[in-house]
């Protein structure tokens, strides 16, 4: 096993609402990512993705609230510490996060020179504006970036190379820990191909640590991450390796949101696209039992009745579900 730069223990936060109602949108995850490694999170809307991504950061604002659990960047725990503190130390070099719609992020009247300016002063105000501007021409140059987007405004930059020049700024500091949320999202095929490629190479040469890649798009994770965890309600009911998850899910959940897309693999044609019936719970008063059963043609009484524990197979297979892992095996969510 690998170091570990990203480990959370049994995480859960909370939406409270403007009535006092809270909505447990991330209850008792726990994973970790290893150096060199990347995680995809995959699940529906609202099934807790961006929530977990915006409460790894250790800053919580809003209605977001920390209930419990930790949050340990490359040995050191972020949970507990001030939000100046983390904003200053932490975000930006240890952790950095790249939100959804991020191209439409950047300030138009800004250049983006300005931006990295203003990120590597957030950690380093005395360095000189010369220093900082070589410093961002040279990463620009070895991930594919012309010089000259530096003397750009946004509005002057294409969707798919807004979105790369945000990824630029977001990791000029090298962060441990990249949080992607949905990176790729609401751009053409090419320019995902260049978004996730430079991912790749950010990771390949060193210039982050770790990734955690989340999207409702399961398969194109296969093609990003090494393992895959899958979201439900709130809680993992999955994860495996990027193969085993794309083309031999256990759980039923992941057997039915697999089977729901079309996968442009070989041996996937004439495959029959399947649909899972029913929505998630409400969140506001959670299910006693498995968060699944309302919606699982296999589900029995005693699935309803009390929680149901992540189960660990083969030292690194993983799944929330009562069934042993060889009768999951011989399911087919149809």
């Amino acid at each position: 096993m690998g170091k570990i730069m990203l480990e959370v223990q049994d995480l859960k936060t909370k939406y409270v609402t403007k009535y006092g109602e809270a909505l447990h949108a991330v209850d008792g995850v726990s994973l970790t990512i290893e150096e060199g490694k990347s995680l995809g999170i995959a699940g529906e809307s609202g099934c807790g993705k961006s929530t977990l991504a915006l409460s790894l950061m250790g800053y919580y604002f809003g209605q977001l609230r920390y209930e419990g659990g930790r949050i340990i960047i490359d040995g050191n725990e972020i949970t507990g510490r001030r939000p100046d503190d983390v904003r200053k130390n932490i975000l930006g070099s240890d952790l950095a996060y790249i939100p959804q719609a991020a191209m439409n992020a950047l300030n138009p009247t800004m250049k983006i020179i300005r931006f990295i300016e203003d990120v590597i002063h957030a950690h380093d105000p005395k360095m000189p504006k010369a220093d900082i501007y070589e410093m961002a021409k040279k990463r620009f140059a070895i991930l594919g970036l012309p010089e000259e987007v530096l003397q750009k405004h946004a509005v002057e930059l294409s969707g798919g190379m807004k979105q790369r020049t945000v990824i630029a700024i977001s990791t000029i500091l090298s962060p441990k820990v990249l949080i992607a949320d949905e990176p790729s999202s609401a751009l053409d095929v090419t320019s995902q191909k260049m978004v996730i490629k430079m991912l790749h190479d950010l990771l390949d040469k060193g210039f982050i640590k770790s990734m955690l890649f989340i999207t409702h798009e399961l398969p194109l994770l296969y093609n990003v991450t090494d393992d895959i965890m899958v979201m439900y309600a709130g809680q993992i009911v999955e994860r495996g390796s990027a193969k085993e998850m794309v083309f031999e899910p256990i759980h039923p959940y992941s057997k039915g949101l697999m089977g729901s897309i079309i996968v442009p693999e070989a041996g996937t044609r004439g495959t029959v696209l399947t649909s899972i019936p029913g929505t998630p719970p409400d969140l506001k008063h959670p299910p006693a039992g498995c968060r699944f059963a309302d919606r699982c043609r296999w589900a029995e009484p005693q699935c309803k009745a009390a929680p149901v524990s992540l189960v660990t197979f083969d030292n690194s297979r993983q799944y929330r579900c009562r069934l042993d892992f060889e009768t999951l095996k011989e399911i087919k969510f149809k």
